[in-house]
């Protein structure tokens, strides 16, 4: 016989296993994953329903489900003003319930575009790109606008890009897209480049695309991108649309100014700079000298200037070739900047680069008899000095030899700032590596229309280095880091030597850019000379 304590817990045992069986039924150890997306079993009203007029939506499903990554996903077209109730949120049930809050417009088509926010609660199978159309009158539209997206300057464009329509009507204007919601919406979710509006009427639209930060269907330059065709597009249509994305430059204009050190204002500005001017206006200020430097990284200037004024306030008036503003300026205290020279890039340079010095404070003049450049046997080295005005920076131009190690000797005053502060000694240090170590592309140019700019970008689109050419279709990187490039050629339409984005309102499309296909061929090794074809396409 067991006795009673043995009996105790086999009970407690039994009921432990009973309890983890429950709570592990499903699919076994072991078991074939779930692959099986859900399954709708009722739609209340039902889906393409006409003359709707219901408040509430229904979508039930065979398991329960849940919404994931709701606000990129769901589209609705056209867009609503009080964005309807969705749930469940957070949590699974066995249907989807859309709760109505704005007034529908009477005789319009409305479609909820899913995408790929439907998905079971166990392995996340998604029900791909449901969507719920319904007309608030007579019948559906049944019209689609389909195309494509391109970004301008990468390779591909960005996932969850919306395209839209504005219909043309006695109301429209080009301004549209800043104020109101467009009549027709879709994306591109996350992994297509395609588009298709669909379940649209006949008439005349707009096309837009907007890479929408803020989800408001509505352009914000500062800090959406934008694409459009150029012409309008007459629905019902049998046309494929091609679009391509591109971030505006604002004009050119400075905003307000501020103190950021004892002798030095700040000065941000938008767009692209170009021969820039700034002065002071007051009668009570008299000798004032300035300079008037770039930061490397922001788009900010700074004006420094001497003496130090004793006034409260004055007027700067800043002018540029599209440009000119006064500013109404009150000075206040700060820090004094003192005299501090650094390398721009310490280390290895490679037989492309010069040997750069700045400064936090605006060079006024260099004495070369107090500055010594040696190589690693003590032999003195011959150099010329370039000055970066706007950059503030002194470049040495030098006849690198390969596998060698130089040092830089600046004797007191070699350096002279603009406030008269001078340098200490300063000893600096730099090297280079075997030519064998670096490689050689040559890209031959096939149709090319002249001037293009030629670049070889890391894999995010950074420029590493460009060649401009506007007389013959080859161009050579010579001694460039051995690693992957990808190669592209900007088509300088205005001979700029730029790449010029577009502008929406000026109706002004940015400059192409095409990306050579087999970028396995741009793969620089160490000590190899390559040759590349690139055939440009003709538009």
């Amino acid at each position: 016989m067991f006795s009673k304590s043995f009996k105790i817990y086999f009970a407690i045992a039994g009921l432990i296993f009973f309890i983890v069986g429950c709570a592990s039924r499903g699919r076994p150890d072991g078991g074939p994953k779930d692959e099986t997306p859900p399954e709708i079993t009722k739609e209340s009203p039902p889906n393409y329903s006409t003359n709707f007029k219901a408040e509430e939506i229904r979508i039930y499903f065979n398991e329960y489900v849940k919404i994931k990554d709701l606000q990129k996903q769901l589209i609705i077209s056209p867009p609503m003003k009080t964005q309807p109730a969705i749930t469940p949120m957070g949590n699974a049930s066995t249907y989807i319930k859309i709760k109505i809050k704005d007034t529908l417009e009477a005789n319009t088509t409305y479609a909820f575009n899913f995408g790929n926010s439907i998905v079971d609660n166990n392995e996340e199978n998604p029900y791909p790109y449901y969507r719920y159309v319904f007309s608030t009158g007579d019948t559906i539209d049944s019209l689609s606008v389909k195309g494509a997206v391109f970004d301008a300057e990468s390779r591909s464009a960005d996932p969850f890009v919306s395209v839209m329509l504005y219909e043309i009507d006695s109301s429209y204007t080009d301004s549209i897209v800043y104020k109101q919601k467009p009549k027709y919406v879709t994306n591109t979710l996350d992994s297509l480049t395609t588009f298709s509006i669909d379940n649209i009427k006949e008439g005349t639209y707009k096309l837009v695309a907007l890479k929408d930060e803020n989800s408001n269907f509505t352009f914000e330059p500062k800090t959406d991108k934008i694409g459009f065709y150029e012409g309008e597009i007459s629905v019902p249509t049998d046309s494929l649309y091609n679009i391509t994305l591109f971030k505006e430059v604002p004009d050119f204009k400075v905003l307000k100014p501020s103190q950021v050190a004892e002798q030095r204002i700040l000065f941000p500005f938008e767009g692209y700079l170009k021969d820039i001017d700034i002065t002071v206006e007051s009668d009570s200020i008299k000798n004032l000298e300035y300079r008037i430097t770039r930061d490397k990284e922001k788009d900010t200037l700074y004006y420094w200037y001497k003496p130090k004024v004793e006034v409260d306030s004055a007027s700067f008036l800043v002018k540029s070739e599209l440009f000119t503003e006064t500013f109404k300026y009150k000075f206040r205290g700060g820090d004094r900047d003192s005299l501090i020279v650094s390398p721009l890039k310490a280390g290895t340079i490679s037989f492309n680069e010069k040997f750069t010095l700045e400064a936090t404070t605006p060079f006024e003049k260099i004495d070369t008899t107090k500055i010594q450049l040696i190589n690693k046997d003590s032999i003195r080295v011959a150099y010329d000095v370039e000055f970066d005005r706007l950059y503030n920076r002194y470049k040495f131009k030098i006849d690198l030899n390969e596998s060698e190690n130089y040092k830089m000797e600046l004797l007191p005053s070699a350096i002279t700032d603009f406030y008269g502060e001078v340098n200490d000694t300063l000893n600096f240090s730099f090297s280079t590596r075997k030519e064998s170590d670096y490689g050689s592309i040559r890209v031959n140019l096939v149709n090319a229309k002249l001037p293009v700019i030629v670049q070889l970008t890391d894999d995010r689109g950074k420029v590493l280095h460009e060649r401009y050419t506007d007389e013959y279709p080859a161009v050579d990187f010579n001694n460039i880091e051995a690693k992957q490039y990808q190669l592209r050629v900007v088509f300088d339409e205005n001979k700029n030597r730029r790449f010029d984005t577009g502008n929406y309102l000026k109706k002004i499309q940015p400059e192409r850019i095409s990306y050579y296909p087999n970028p396995e061929d741009t793969n620089v090794r160490a000590n190899f000379d390559f040759v590349v074809t690139f055939t440009l396409l003709e538009e």
